[in-house]
């Protein structure tokens, strides 16, 4: 369920107490643990440090991302990779041509 329109957007109140004390486009960074705050045009310029479960993300933010919750630039989960016999089979293959346009470059 959606937050009512009378309401507006949620913004934690920390996040607006540190808009105010810095500069838009200053390279300081507003630490937050607050993903659930949605970016207003006010935040454009700012950077934001999202809290992602174990360290800050970097977060600057662009007119784009205007309507979104901070937490949606800040993933919680590590992709590395889907293990088998078949993965490792493709990734020695493109190890191996990789060597070879190496070669290619060297001669």
């Amino acid at each position: 369920m959606a937050r009512s329109l009378k309401k507006g957007p949620y913004i934690h109140p920390s996040i607006l107490k540190h808009m105010k004390r810095i500069a838009p486009g200053s390279r300081a960074v507003i630490k937050t643990w607050s993903r659930d705050s949605v970016i207003t045009p006010d935040m454009i310029g700012y950077t934001f440090g999202v809290h992602n479960g174990k360290n800050f993300i970097e977060v600057k933010i662009m007119e784009d991302m205007v309507g979104y919750h901070l937490g949606e630039f800040a993933p919680t989960r590590k992709f590395i990779r889907h293990g088998g016999r078949m993965q490792k089979e493709l990734e020695q293959k493109a190890a191996e041509t990789a060597k070879e346009k190496e070669t290619v470059k060297e001669k």
